[in-house]
């Protein structure tokens, strides 16, 4: 393994198709507790940590609930939903555990503590991820690099020679402000801006093209 470098995965949308459960779960909470949707509120959410998401439903959206409330409302729906299993993208575990052998590890991410304990312990990947940060502990959401910079700190690896591996707009943003090495996975139910898509160093459509991605980043 090469401890010089290292591999910070986002979670959703990339290693779990997780996105659409979050946006029907906050359109129902939304719906429920008397706020109103709008166009823009998926895209805007995107890459928001717990707090923010929370304050935006309510200030944005007109959510009638503090946002202390909202965010345990959805993360609790969410909860529920992993409990038969997170919603795996294709060759997720299969890629984290091949870049582990190349590199320590990590995932940063927007989900809560919460959600990204249900994922490692759905797929038996505790011990292969060395770090795995919340923006909500990072202290602010992407596109903020807070988060990238703390996953990095988590493997002891400068984030200049991190690769990251993501699939939004603000993720994107997050991991170039951080100087990693940006490889991108667009999510096609919810494709990232073109113009920050074009500054990713590396684009791949599917997990499987990871491991030779990694293998021309850091030739043997």
């Amino acid at each position: 393994m090469d401890t010089r470098h290292g591999v910070i995965f986002d979670l959703d949308g990339v290693l779990v198709d997780s996105e659409q459960w979050w946006d029907e779960i906050r359109r129902g909470v939304v719906a429920e507790f008397g706020g109103r949707w709008t166009d823009e509120a998926t895209t805007a959410m995107l890459g928001m940590s717990t707090p923010e998401w929370a304050r935006y439903l309510v200030e944005a959206l007109g959510v009638r609930l503090p946002p202390e409330q909202v965010a345990a409302a959805v993360i609790d729906r969410m909860a529920d939903r992993y409990a038969a299993g997170p919603p795996l993208l294709p060759h997720a575990v299969e890629a984290v555990r091949e870049a582990a052998r190349r590199a320590p590890v990590a995932i940063a991410t927007s989900s809560p503590p919460r959600i990204i304990d249900a994922f490692l312990a759905g797929t038996a990947l505790t011990g292969t991820v060395r770090a795995a940060i919340s923006s909500e502990q990072a202290g602010a959401g992407k596109p903020d690099p807070a988060v990238y910079l703390a996953a990095a700190a988590g493997i002891d690896v400068p984030a200049g020679d991190c690769v990251a591996i993501e699939d939004s707009s603000n993720g994107l943003r997050a991991a170039l402000a951080a100087g990693m090495t940006v490889v991108a996975a667009p999510n096609p139910h919810f494709p990232p801006d073109p113009g920050v898509l074009a500054r990713a160093g590396y684009r791949i459509g599917s997990l499987t093209e990871l491991a030779p991605t990694l293998d021309t980043i850091w030739p043997a």
